[in-house]
């Protein structure tokens, strides 16, 4: 008797090329993490990616879009704490204004998450970490793209004249001053982004063609869906919106600010964290309305 054929899965490549075209972010490392944040009480495991500075939650491994993500990059300290009984490496990440504890399912791979994440976000490889010869060359190569990652959008947002006389703290929020709603996608991705997720936003930053400047791609319901892109000129420390008058603002968070103020609210911010939050709310909600009935 013939077999009923399986569903088709989702290519592990497919799956990988678009968690890079929506975060915009290079792979670091990725596994599994249980993850407890600071208004939780049980831990929950995620599959977990370290992308430049930030730290993506996956609910299952082949999902190719995030539940939540976590930016690191103002991350304080990272404490030990000796594995349990399960031989789990559990660390807590100390940010500003938030506590989280993490747990990997073994020492090794505590001791390789911990590195990373100490690398991308101080900029230098810890020394009291007992890492092999092959993980300390992994973690050498991460840190030598993270630079240039880094390097590669200060020359871009053109915030300074010198970045090398910039001093680390100084540095870091050059780096992360970058709207949530900015992607590294082409114009043609953007729109795809736009049309498949309208409940993220319908206003992107992106790089613009030239890769020296940066464009906004937004979309609106008029009579019909409407698709426009608008250029954003870099010119020191300021930018200009090439609109039929030229608008001149001092940061691309301003850029951002005056395209929603200037259509009362009409356009949003795309954030796919927001998406997936009203998702989650939809689904609670119907949840609830099953119960009830």
């Amino acid at each position: 008797m013939e077999q009923p054929a399986e569903a088709p899965q989702a290519a592990p490549r497919r799956i990988s090329q678009e968690r890079q075209r929506l975060t915009g972010l290079p792979l670091y490392f990725q596994g599994y993490l249980s993850v407890r944040r600071s208004q939780c009480q049980e831990f929950r495991l995620f599959w977990t990616e370290l992308r430049g500075t930030m730290l993506f939650f996956y609910d299952d491994k082949k999902a190719p879009t995030y539940s939540h993500k976590l930016d690191i990059s103002a991350l304080t300290s990272v404490t030990s704490i000796y594995p349990n009984e399960n031989d789990s490496a559990q660390f807590i990440l100390m940010l500003l204004n938030e506590k989280l504890e993490v747990k990997a399912d073994n020492c090794e791979h505590g001791k390789e998450w911990k590195g990373f994440i100490l690398t991308v976000t101080k900029l230098s490889v810890p020394l009291d970490e007992s890492l092999s010869l092959e993980q300390l060359t992994r973690i050498h190569e991460v840190l030598d793209k993270e630079k240039k990652r880094r390097v590669m959008l200060t020359d871009c947002s053109s915030t300074t004249h010198n970045k090398e006389s910039l001093s680390s703290k100084d540095y870091s929020s050059t780096v992360t001053a970058m709207p949530a709603c900015f992607y590294a996608v082409s114009r043609k991705e953007a729109i795809e982004m736009l049309e498949n997720n309208p409940l993220c936003g319908n206003l992107i930053l992106r790089p613009g063609s030239d890769s020296k400047n940066y464009a906004i791609t937004v979309r609106q319901m008029l009579d019909a869906p409407c698709i426009k892109h608008y250029r954003v000129t870099s010119r020191e420390r300021s930018y200009i919106i090439e609109l039929e008058r030229q608008v001149t603002v001092r940061s691309l968070q301003d850029v951002i600010s005056y395209f929603v103020i200037q259509t009362h609210g009409n356009l949003k911010p795309f954030i796919m964290q927001t998406c997936n939050e009203a998702l989650q709310m939809d689904h609670s909600s119907e949840s609830k309305t099953r119960v009830k009935s």
